[in-house]
C-alpha cells in the first residue's frame, strides 16, 4: 500500500457558494486591500475572533519581544489549572521575598503591591496581573504552581504547543527581557482567542477599569478601554527592548475583532494606532456564511471501506469576514491525509478547509467525518489494495523522471 500523502482536493463547491454570495453585492467602491492600511508598528495582526479570519497583517510570524503581553500565557496556564481541578480562585500563595524584590514595589516595574509574606488568594492574584500587570502576582502563581519561575516557565511553553502557537517561547512568567523569551503577532492573536473562547467568566476581569491592592488605587493600563469602540480586553506590555505593544479585543454590533501590535515609540502612538486598526476593521469588513454545521464541504476517499468516500463537514458553522461592497474572490481546498483508512467513525478528525484570498490565507478550519464508515467486504479491500498499489508504482515511476 502506498504511504500516506496528503491531497489538495478540488473545492468547486465554496467557490461557487461564495460567488452566489457576492452576487447581490455590487462593487459600489473601491474594496480595501491590505496596502489600503498601514500601522506603525512593525509587527502587526487583526483577526475575527469568531471565525479567525485574517483582516491584517504585518510580520505576523516573526518572532519579537511580547514584553507584558507574555502575561497573556501565564493567565492562561492559571485559568487552565483551575479547569482541570488542580487550583481554586480561593486557594491562597504566599509573597515570597524573591517575587517581592524582584517584581513587587522594590523592582520599580509594574506590581500589584502586595506585602512581603502576606498571602494572597489566586482570585486576587489573577486580578493583580490581568489588570495592573502585576510582576510580583506573576512570580507569585509561578512559585505557588510550579515551584519556580523556570519550572512554570516549562508549564508555559507546554500549553502554548497544546493551544497551538508556532512561533513563541516563554522563559518567564512576566515578559521581563530575555533574548530567548520572544512571541509572533499571529501566535498573541490566537491566545487571546482561545482565552476569549474557553474561559468567557474569567475574560471580563480584562475589562475591568480599576483594581486596589494594599491601598494602592490603579487603573487598567489598556487604554482602548476608555475609547468607546466596545474595547473589553486585553494587555498591554513595554520594556526598552520590546517598545509598545497591545493585544485587544472590541465588539461592535456582535463582531468581535482581536489586534495585535507591537514596537510602537510610544504610548500615545500605541493608542492611536491601535485604535485606527480596531476602527478599519469594524468598518471594512462584513461576515458572509459559507457552510452550516454540519453541511458537507468536501469528501475523503477511504481505504478498505463500504463506501468509497467519507463526506467532510465542519462541527462549527464556517463563515468568514470579507470586504465590504467587493466583487473579490475568494480560493478554498480541503487538505487531509488518505486515503483513510476503515473503519471511520463521525466526528473522527481528518482534515482541515484552507480558504485563501489572493496569497494569504484568511481561514483555516478542521474537518471531521460526516458519518460512519464500517470496514468493506473483502473484495473492496483488496481492489482497494491493487488500486493503492497501482498509485504507488506510479508515484515511483514520477519520482524517478
Amino acid at each position: 500500500m502506498a504511504s500516506f500523502i496528503t491531497r489538495p482536493v478540488s473545492f468547486g463547491v465554496a467557490l461557487a457558494l461564495y460567488g452566489a454570495l457576492l452576487a447581490g453585492s455590487a462593487a459600489a467602491q473601491t474594496p480595501p486591500k491590505k496596502e489600503d492600511f498601514v500601522i506603525s508598528a512593525p509587527y502587526a495582526i487583526l483577526i475575527d475572533a469568531d471565525s479567525g479570519t485574517v483582516l491584517f497583517e504585518k510580520n505576523a510570524d516573526k518572532p519579537n519581544p511580547p514584553a507584558s503581553m507574555s502575561k497573556m500565557m501565564t493567565v492562561e496556564v492559571v485559568l487552565h489549572q483551575i479547569a482541570e481541578g488542580k487550583l481554586k480562585y480561593e486557594d491562597e500563595m504566599t509573597i515570597s521575598e524573591n517575587a517581592w524584590r524582584k517584581g513587587g514595589a522594590p523592582s520599580g516595574g509594574s506590581a500589584m503591591f502586595a506585602a512581603l509574606n502576606s498571602r494572597v488568594s489566586v482570585r486576587d492574584l489573577l486580578s493583580g496581573v490581568m489588570i495592573q500587570s502585576g510582576n510580583d502576582a506573576c512570580i507569585v502563581l509561578a512559585e505557588g504552581i510550579s515551584g519556580s519561575e523556570l519550572a512554570f516557565a516549562d508549564l508555559m511553553n507546554k500549553r502554548a504547543a497544546e493551544i497551538g502557537l508556532t512561533h513563541s517561547r516563554f522563559t518567564n512568567s512576566t515578559g521581563i527581557h530575555d533574548p530567548e523569551h520572544n512571541a509572533s503577532a499571529r501566535d498573541l492573536a490566537k491566545l487571546a482567542q482561545h482565552i476569549i473562547r474557553t474561559y468567557p467568566e474569567a475574560y471580563k476581569v480584562y475589562g475591568e477599569r480599576e483594581f486596589t491592592w494594599n491601598r494602592v488605587r490603579q487603573q487598567n493600563r489598556n487604554p482602548l478601554l476608555a475609547m468607546g469602540i466596545g474595547a473589553d480586553g486585553l494587555k498591554t506590555g513595554y520594556t526598552k527592548e520590546a517598545g509598545y505593544g497591545l493585544t485587544g479585543s472590541a465588539v461592535n454590533n456582535g463582531l468581535r475583532l482581536i489586534a495585535v501590535g507591537n514596537g510602537f515609540k510610544s504610548m500615545k502612538e500605541r493608542a492611536d494606532e491601535m485604535r485606527k486598526l480596531m476602527e478599519w476593521g469594524f468598518r471594512s469588513f462584513e461576515s458572509r456564511a459559507l457552510f452550516a454545521a454540519g453541511e458537507t464541504i468536501g469528501e475523503a476517499k477511504t481505504y478498505g471501506g463500504a463506501k468509497s468516500r467519507v463526506p467532510l463537514v465542519s462541527a462549527q458553522p464556517v463563515r468568514v469576514l470579507v470586504p465590504r461592497s467587493t466583487s473579490e474572490k475568494l480560493s478554498a481546498k480541503v487538505i487531509y491525509s488518505g486515503p483513510v483508512m476503515a473503519p471511520v467513525e463521525k466526528g473522527q478528525p481528518i482534515g482541515k478547509l484552507k480558504v485563501s484570498r489572493g496569497e494569504n490565507l484568511v481561514l483555516e478550519v478542521p474537518l471531521q467525518a460526516g458519518e460512519d464508515i464500517g470496514q468493506g467486504g473483502l473484495p473492496q479491500r483488496a481492489f482497494d489494495a491493487m488500486g493503492e498499489m497501482v498509485i504507488g508504482v506510479f508515484r515511483a515511476g514520477v519520482d524517478r523522471l
